[in-house]
């Protein structure tokens, strides 16, 4: 059965230290978000809905002294494995109990951002000659620096404008 709005509703009201947040329906449960930032997910794994908070290596251990579940499900009878872990249960009485949760996930979800954003940077490719057979890499040439504007305005000559009537 999909995870109830108005439970999705409540949800982000007890995370809401961590920033307005926002639900959007996401694989039959929903997912919660503060600015893009993917900090919470709700979802039935067959023990009724469930807050499910983002966490990492250094966090685990921190939802494991609460009792806090992993967020484990089964694909094609492998048993798979996300960084989130169940609310602890007494932090989802109010927002006060669940600031402290609420604030961890949303550092979690800053760490993975920022490690994708370096996991995405385009590696520079070593140059070939063309037509090389042993196709080995050759060393750019060291980077000339660059005139600042009016210097460089001064040291080209310019050529005279033409005139556009005619």
């Amino acid at each position: 059965m999909p995870t109830d709005l108005s439970f999705a509703n409540y949800c982000c009201e007890l995370l809401g230290s961590a920033g307005p947040c926002s639900a959007r329906r996401m694989f039959g449960g929903f997912g919660i978000s503060t600015d893009g930032l993917n900090i919470a997910l709700l979802a039935d794994l067959g023990g009724g809905d469930t807050l499910w908070l983002k966490a990492d290596e250094e966090t685990r251990s921190l939802f494991e002294a609460v009792g806090c579940r992993p967020f484990m499900y089964k694909a094609k009878g492998k048993a798979m494995k996300l960084n989130y872990y169940s609310a602890p249960e007494d932090a989802m009485e109010s927002p006060q109990l669940m600031a402290q949760w609420a604030r961890l996930s949303l550092a979690c979800a800053l760490k993975s951002r920022a490690a994708k954003a370096v996991r995405a940077r385009p590696v520079a490719s070593p140059v070939t000659k063309r037509g090389s057979s042993t196709s080995k890499a050759v060393p750019s040439a060291p980077a000339r620096p660059k005139a600042s504007r009016p210097e460089a305005a001064a040291a080209r000559p310019r050529a005279p404008r033409k005139s556009r009537s005619g």
